[in-house]
C-alpha cells in the first residue's frame, strides 16, 4: 500500500500579526508604539480600531481576523482579564494556536506569568467578576495555556526600556516571516524559476508603479504563482492585499466590487496588490483603474484566463507555463507519497497519472491527494475510470472559461473540441465560416481565453482536459442517446446510428474515420441529419455508388466541410473538398 503521508502546502494569511489587548491599559501607549513599529517593517497587523470594517458585526470581524492571522501577540496587562471580550478573543486564539499554522507570543505587560497562569494578584482581581459566568472554566484554561507559552516580560513600564523591548519583538517576527517565505518557495514545485521570471519582468518595467498580468488556462497554477510572489515580496511593502476570487465576488451581488475595493490598502502607501481571477476589464477599472492611484514602487499583479482583459488595460502579460514531466512527477509524489519520487512499485502508475494530467497542477494535486494511501487495485480502478469519466474537480474549474463565452463562441469551442482540434487554422476557418461563424475573431477569443493555442505549424491545439470538457458538455444533455448529440466523433456510435437509421436533426457535425461502411447505409443515414453543418469523413465504402448518388447528397449539405474517401476521388465535388485534403 502507498504511504499515507502527504506534503503540506503552507497556508497563506491576510494578516501577519493579530494584536489582542485591553485598550484601557495599553492602547494609547505600548500598543500604539508596537503597532507603528510593526507597520514600519511592513508587517501586516490587525488592531481592532484600525481594521474593523464599517457595517460588520465586531465579534464576527474579530473572529475572522484571528483565523486569518499567522502570529498572535497577546498583551496581558493588569485589566486584560476583566474583559469578556478579550477572554473570548483569547479562546479563539488558543484554539487556532493548536494547529501548526498559527503561533502565539504572549507579552506580560507589568504582570507576572504566574499571575496570568493562576489568576492571582492583579489578574485574579480582574478575573473575579467572571467567576459565576458559564465560560469561566474555559477562560481559566485558556489563560493558563497562554501563560505557559514562552514570551516576553516587560516590567517597570515607566523605566524607558519599552522602545528596546518593542524592537526585540519586531525583529523576532521579521525573522520568522522571512523564514516562512523561504519555506513556501521551496515547498512549491517549479516555483523558483517561475518566481524569478516574474521578478525579472518587474525589474525591467519602466513605470514607477509596476502592473503585470499572469495569464493562462484554468487550473494551470496562476493563483499559486501569484501567491508565491506575494509571499516573497510582501515584507518590502507598507500595505499588501491578496484579493481572491474577483470574478466570483464581483458578480455575486451589486455590492461585490465595493467590498473588494475596501480591501485595497491605498492611503498614499507603497502597496503590493494581487487581483486574482479577473475576467472583465470593468473589474480592473474599479480595483486598479489608474497607476496614479498607487504610490511609486507599488506592484499590482493580476491573474486571469482572458488575455484581452490585460491587453485592454495595457498590462504587461506573463504566460503561465504548465509543469514539465519531471516537475509533475515531483509534485504528484509529494501529494501522494510525501517524497520527491514515487515509491517502489508505483512508478508506472504515477507515470500514467502524470500523462493524464498533461502538466496541469490542479489535476495533479487532486489525483495525488485522492490516491494517497490507496492500494494497487484501487489505483488500477481509478486510472481505468479516468479513461471514461472526467475528473470532476478539474472539469468544474475549466468550465468556468466556457460558461463566460458568447453563444457563438461556445459553438466554435465545441466544434474545435470535438472535430477541429489538430486541423490547420486556415482549414478550420473555412469550415467555420461555411457555417456562418465569424471564425477569425471567434478563434482569437478562444485563444485569448486560454481555451485553444495555435502551434508553430498553424494548427489548432487544445489541452487534453479542455477537449475532454468540451466533449463532456456535448454528451451530458443526452448521456445515453448519442443520436441526439450535436456532434458525433465516436466511430462505434456513428456506425450504430447509421446502421439502425437513428439519425436526427440534432446532429450538426460528424467526424468519421472508418475502413469499411456500406454506402447505402451511409447516404440514407446522413439524409436524416438535416441540420448538418459540416462533415469530416475518411471512409472506405464497401460498394462504390455512382457519382450521381454523391451529387444528390452533396447539395443537401451546402455548408459541408467536404468528403475524403480512401482511394476514391470525386472531381465533380472538388469545390467542397478542403485544399489541405
Amino acid at each position: 500500500m502507498a504511504s499515507s503521508s502527504t506534503s503540506s502546502v503552507p497556508k497563506s494569511f491576510k494578516y501577519d500579526v493579530f494584536l489582542s489587548f485591553k485598550g484601557e491599559d495599553t492602547r494609547k501607549s505600548f500598543i500604539d508604539h508596537l503597532y507603528y513599529a510593526l507597520q514600519q517593517k511592513n508587517i501586516s497587523t490587525y488592531k481592532d480600531d484600525e481594521r474593523i470594517e464599517k457595517g460588520k458585526r465586531i465579534s464576527d470581524e474579530l473572529m475572522e481576523s484571528i483565523e486569518d492571522s499567522k502570529f498572535f501577540i497577546i498583551v496581558f496587562s493588569k485589566k486584560y482579564a476583566s474583559s469578556s471580550w478579550c477572554l473570548n478573543e483569547l479562546l479563539k486564539i488558543m484554539e487556532c494556536h493548536k494547529s501548526t499554522d498559527h503561533t502565539v507570543y504572549p507579552v506580560f505587560y507589568d504582570v507576572e506569568p504566574s499571575e496570568v497562569r493562576s489568576q492571582i494578584g492583579a489578574v485574579g482581581e480582574a478575573f473575579a467578576r467572571h467567576e459565576k459566568e458559564e465560560a469561566a472554566g474555559k477562560w481559566r484554561k485558556a489563560l493558563k495555556e497562554a501563560a505557559d507559552v514562552a514570551g516576553w516580560e516587560l516590567k517597570n513600564t515607566n523605566d524607558g526600556h519599552e522602545a528596546k523591548f518593542i524592537r526585540q519583538i519586531v525583529e523576532k517576527l521579521s525573522l520568522e516571516l522571512r523564514a516562512i517565505n523561504v519555506r513556501i518557495d521551496k515547498n512549491l514545485v517549479g516555483m523558483e524559476t517561475r518566481i524569478n521570471d516574474i521578478l525579472s519582468s518587474l525589474e525591467t518595467a519602466s513605470d514607477d508603479v509596476h502592473m503585470i498580468g499572469i495569464w493562462g488556462i484554468g487550473g494551470g497554477g496562476k493563483t499559486t504563482l501569484a501567491r508565491a510572489v506575494f509571499n516573497k515580496l510582501s515584507f518590502q511593502f507598507e500595505g499588501k492585499s491578496f484579493i481572491e476570487n474577483v470574478r466570483e465576488v464581483s458578480k455575486a451581488s451589486l455590492s461585490g466590487l465595493n467590498s473588494l475595493q475596501n480591501q485595497i490598502p491605498l492611503n498614499g502607501r507603497k502597496v503590493l496588490l494581487v487581483l486574482d481571477d479577473v475576467d472583465h476589464v470593468d473589474q480592473l477599472e474599479a480595483l486598479a483603474g489608474d497607476l496614479n492611484w498607487f504610490k511609486r514602487g507599488s506592484i499590482i499583479i493580476i491573474t486571469t484566463r482572458d488575455k484581452q482583459v490585460l491587453i485592454a488595460h495595457g498590462v504587461k502579460i506573463h504566460n503561465i507555463s504548465l509543469l514539465s514531466n519531471k516537475e509533475a512527477i515531483w509534485l504528484f509524489s509529494r501529494y501522494t507519497f510525501g517524497r520527491e519520487i514515487p515509491i517502489q512499485g508505483y512508478e508506472e502508475f504515477s507515470r500514467q497519472v502524470v500523462c493524464y494530467a498533461a502538466g496541469l497542477p490542479l489535476t495533479i494535486k487532486v489525483l495525488g491527494s485522492f490516491l494517497c494511501g490507496k492500494s494497487k487495485p484501487e489505483w488500477v480502478d481509478a486510472l481505468a475510470r479516468l479513461k471514461t469519466i472526467p475528473l470532476e474537480e478539474t472539469q468544474k474549474k475549466l468550465e468556468l472559461s466556457y460558461i463566460g463565452l458568447d453563444d457563438d463562441h461556445k459553438e466554435i469551442f465545441l466544434d474545435v473540441a470535438t472535430i477541429l482540434k489538430g486541423r490547420q487554422k486556415k482549414s478550420a476557418i473555412k469550415a467555420l465560416e461555411s457555417c456562418g461563424f465569424y471564425a477569425r475573431i471567434g478563434l482569437r477569443v478562444l485563444e485569448q481565453k486560454s481555451l485553444i493555442t495555435i502551434d508553430d505549424n498553424e494548427r489548432l491545439c487544445m489541452h487534453d482536459h479542455l477537449e475532454e470538457m468540451g466533449r463532456n458538455i456535448v454528451r451530458r444533455s443526452h448521456p445515453d442517446m448519442p443520436n441526439k448529440h450535436s456532434r458525433l466523433w465516436d466511430r462505434k456510435e456513428i456506425e450504430d446510428i447509421l446502421a439502425n437509421d437513428m439519425g436526427t436533426e440534432a446532429t450538426k457535425c460528424i467526424q468519421l474515420y472508418c475502413r469499411k461502411l456500406d454506402s447505402k447505409i451511409f447516404i440514407k443515414g446522413l439524409r436524416k441529419m438535416k441540420e448538418l453543418r459540416f462533415l469530416d469523413v475518411d471512409v472506405a465504402l464497401q460498394d462504390r455508388p455512382p457519382n450521381r448518388e454523391i451529387n444528390k447528397l452533396i447539395p443537401n449539405f451546402l455548408n459541408a466541410l467536404g468528403f475524403l474517401f480512401c482511394d476514391w476521388k470525386f472531381n465533380e465535388v472538388s469545390p467542397y473538398i478542403p485544399d489541405a485534403l
